[in-house]
């Protein structure tokens, strides 16, 4: 799981962040645009709440959510947003799953393929990725102070969290704690959550690869200008990769 994070805290080291910031809000909308094509209440539609919630993790004002959620179920007008996962390999045949929420699938391709080609990766067919990764729903908190001076509560947090549907829960190196489920427990383990009063800083489904590869320190550099880029891409939602 902390592989995940390890790539996107490089980005934030190298003071990445400026330029992080200006196109989060257009990812967040576009992600809220996307799920809400399929119904704009939050209360039915749990992909619609998730998309939210990471909006409002970013500081996205509430006007901008409102018109993004019209935007998606066609109240206001727009280009139909898909989402769609396309595969590759970076530096040092590292497998990259890349997740994209785009309204225009020949320019994301062609982008993809130049930012890839650019850092010595190449964009891969349908199926040559794919089969390396699996899907798992993950939730992150930040490690609160209790559950670290007190065991008991720690317990106590940990039982309700598996009774939920935790299938493991990670402390992370970065002061955090990741709560893995299947892909269809995301709800009740974020519900759970927020009955205890905590908000979760991420949720969603997320690819993890079965098996990890280790790269020297020229490729991880590599890897490291890679993901900036592709983080930097309006079209990019996330990105996946099994480089440790």
């Amino acid at each position: 799981m902390s592989g995940h994070s390890k790539w996107h805290n490089i980005q934030q080291r190298k003071g990445k962040q400026d330029a992080k910031r200006g196109n989060e809000f257009t990812k967040a909308a576009k992600a809220i645009a996307m799920a809400a094509q399929k119904g704009g209440d939050a209360a039915m539609n749990f992909s619609l709440r998730l998309a939210i919630d990471k909006a409002k993790a970013v500081g996205m004002p509430k006007d901008n959510i409102d018109r993004a959620i019209k935007r998606g179920t066609g109240e206001i007008e727009g280009l139909k947003m898909e989402e769609v996962t396309y595969e590759g390999f970076g530096p040092g045949g590292a497998a990259i799953l890349i997740k994209c929420v785009t309204d225009n699938k020949n320019r994301t391709v062609s982008d993809l393929k130049h930012i890839l080609n650019l850092h010595g990766g190449s964009f891969g067919s349908a199926g040559s990725v794919a089969w390396m990764f699996e899907q798992v729903g993950v939730v992150t908190i930040l490690d609160l102070r209790f559950m670290i001076s007190d065991l008991a509560k720690r317990g106590e947090f940990e039982l309700k969290m598996i009774e939920s549907g935790a299938e493991d829960i990670i402390d992370d190196s970065e002061a955090e704690i990741i709560i893995k489920t299947k892909p269809e427990g995301l709800r009740q383990i974020t519900e759970k959550l927020k009955e205890l009063g905590i908000e979760p800083t991420e949720s969603g489904p997320r690819w993890v690869a079965k098996d990890k590869i280790k790269v020297d320190k020229d490729v991880e550099e590599k890897l490291g200008e890679l993901f900036a880029e592709l983080e930097a891409h309006d079209d990019v939602e996330d990105y996946f990769t099994n480089a440790e």
